[in-house]
């Protein structure tokens, strides 16, 4: 089961994670929601599309933009529709 995990809480874990430029994507079904908030930071990919940001919030504590998901990725993306990925000090383990 690969879990990912920042201040102390499991944000997401599930054994169907989908790895992308080395960042685990979790499937929306396995995010713990309460800990998210929208952000207002948008990227681009050149392959995968527009990435939309999560702040984190847990215990009081933000860390922002440090979730994101592809809402409509590009076809050579697909795999990552309907995923979350996490960076900014947000430990995968396994």
């Amino acid at each position: 089961m690969t879990k990912a995990i920042w201040n102390g809480a499991v944000l997401a874990e599930s054994d169907d994670t989908v790895v992308v430029e080395g960042n685990h994507y979790f499937p929306a079904d396995s995010i713990r929601r309460e800990y998210l908030a929208p952000g207002d930071h948008h990227t681009w990919c050149g392959w995968k599309g527009q990435a939309h940001y999560y702040d984190l919030v847990v215990d009081g504590e933000t860390n922002p933009g440090a979730a994101w998901y592809y809402p409509e990725p590009y076809p050579s993306a697909r795999e990552i529709r309907d995923r979350v990925a996490f960076w900014r000090g947000v430990r995968i383990v396994n």
